[in-house]
């Protein structure tokens, strides 16, 4: 395996980057500028990156753009479209738009109120229906009505296999995101926050905080990068494995950073006008979404 991104998806990457940061929430008040959120949706369709699978995208590039827009916290939805394309590919229909659904609810159905599920092997597709109260700020969730019958494809159990193999390498990549992002808010904060006439970032105690933070970001990135690689190249169950690893230890990670991040802004990291708590509820709904436990991991992990 190469870690080392080709040129074209370092490309991908700026972009994702640019892209999140120019559209992006930039302050808590901005996630309720509809306009601005509206402009995002419409630059993300423009891109066709909801449509990454069925344009024949491998798995390291769709966790490219999903962690970048975990790090700008991009409020338009991609993490159920993206995901629910790579479903719809197999019935020849990818291109009407659609989110998934997961347990009866499609957590991010931002513009869009066709869902698709996987049950087994079986893709079935229905309506979304109401709204639902969600923790995640950046994300609109919304419940599921009846599913379709008969179903609109049947996977192999290989197939179906790879997509959760990439269902939880998407989901690793915007926690992630969301914890770098969280990172780099404390490392600015930390850089003009002064105390006795120092920037508090020169003392020991909060340099730690944010060395330990940076130690396992390059480790989840490390981890990440080969689930990543494994979606399209490794056997099916041998990719799950690796996705599952990802997942968890991403998890762990992000919520130990985001948690740093909110301790290094001192008070004014518990008030609502700091991003560091959406970052924060980003990374543990992002959690839930096919959740991993500790015992489905053989090797590694402790």
């Amino acid at each position: 395996m190469d870690v080392r991104l080709t040129s074209e998806q370092s490309q991908l990457r700026d972009a994702a980057a640019k892209l999140a940061d120019d559209l992006g929430p930039g302050s808590v008040a901005d996630l309720d500028d509809s306009a601005r959120r509206d402009r995002l949706a419409a630059a993300i369709d423009r891109t066709g990156w909801c449509s990454l699978r069925s344009d024949g995208a491998s798995g390291v590039e769709v966790a490219i753009v999903a962690e970048e827009f975990g790090r700008g916290l991009v409020d338009a939805a991609f993490f159920g479209p993206v995901l629910a394309d790579d479903l719809l590919r197999y019935t020849g229909d990818a291109e009407a738009a659609a989110t998934l659904a997961i347990d009866g609810v499609a957590p991010d159905a931002g513009g869009r109120d066709r869902v698709v599920t996987l049950d087994g092997v079986t893709v079935r597709q229905g309506q979304a229906d109401g709204l639902v109260p969600s923790e995640d700020l950046t994300r609109v969730a919304k419940t599921v009505g009846a599913m379709s019958d008969p179903p609109i494809a049947m996977l192999s159990d290989d197939d179906a296999q790879r997509f959760r193999a990439l269902a939880l390498v998407v989901t690793a990549a915007d926690i992630l995101g969301a914890a770098r992002g969280a990172q780099a808010l404390a490392c600015d904060y930390a850089k003009i926050r002064e105390q006795y006439g120092k920037t508090i970032g020169s003392y020991q105690a909060v340099g730690h905080m944010l060395a330990e933070s940076l130690a396992l970001l390059e480790g989840s990135a490390s981890i990440l990068r080969h689930a990543a690689w494994a979606v399209d190249e490794l056997e099916p169950g041998a990719a799950v494995g690796a996705a599952q690893m990802a997942k968890l230890y991403c998890a762990r990670s992000a919520r130990t950073v985001c948690e740093n991040s909110i301790q290094v802004h001192g008070g004014i990291g518990n008030t609502w006008e700091c991003l560091a708590h959406v970052h924060l509820r980003r990374v543990l709904v992002s959690a839930e979404n096919f959740p991993v436990s500790l015992k489905e991991i053989d090797l590694g992990l402790s």
